[in-house]
């Protein structure tokens, strides 16, 4: 399993592709910025390039001649896509806590400032890309290009219509905009919430993505 996961990487995961996580999270520095961006850069970059190299590189042929199980394959890729994701909020997490301390408190903010429960719809954005993605990609374990389509729209979807009510409806504002100790003590349970449903999702995935490769005749 860990050989599988260490191959991913050389084979997949170019270099630059372990930094973007500060190189996007350092756009949480732009104040008042539609900081959803900042974790759909991985969708938009990280995804399709890996893919792509692992593609390019014949990464099925390769893999099904190693003595490991085709379970074992799935859930290698699914670790080290995990593992980026979440890289990517972790590194946007606390480059946005140091933001907040940077500007001052009276900031009005039109899109989601950085707090707690923005991260939480966050961990819920990248579950919903990859409850989409793993699963249709793994109908063939080659061709990606559908997949990332339907899974970056559902995802960017969501980050629009959150951040729409955001705006609009004034409980949500008051919950993700408010700087009282009980909105703070909200938005953490949010984060809680969305780190529960970014694994609950990803497992369900996994599972699902098992079920469809073991049908996929590799040639």
């Amino acid at each position: 399993m860990v050989n599988l996961i260490k191959k991913d990487i050389r084979l997949g995961v170019h270099p630059l592709f372990l930094i973007m996580p500060f190189l996007t999270g350092a756009l949480m520095f732009i104040p008042g910025w539609v900081y959803f961006v900042v974790i759909l850069y991985f969708c938009w970059i990280t995804i399709p390039n890996m893919f792509n190299q692992l593609r390019s590189q014949n990464d099925l042929m390769f893999t099904s001649m190693m003595p490991v199980t085709k379970r074992d394959i799935v859930k290698a890729r699914v670790f080290v896509v995990a593992g980026l994701e979440t890289a990517h909020i972790v590194v946007a997490l606390i480059f946005g806590l140091i933001s907040s301390r940077i500007y001052p408190d009276s900031m009005t903010y039109l899109f989601f400032p950085p707090n707690l429960g923005f991260f939480g719809l966050c961990f819920a954005m990248l579950a919903i890309f990859n409850l989409v993605f793993i699963p249709m990609y793994y109908k063939t374990a080659y061709k990606f290009g559908m997949a990332l389509l339907a899974s970056t729209v559902a995802a960017t979807l969501f980050a629009g219509i959150t951040q729409w009510l955001g705006i609009v409806n004034s409980g949500m504002n008051r919950i993700f905009y408010g700087t009282e100790a009980n909105h703070v003590a909200f938005q953490a349970y949010m984060l809680i919430a969305g780190i529960v449903i970014f694994f609950a999702f990803t497992a369900v995935a996994y599972r699902m993505a098992v079920k469809r490769f073991l049908q996929v005749e590799i040639q």
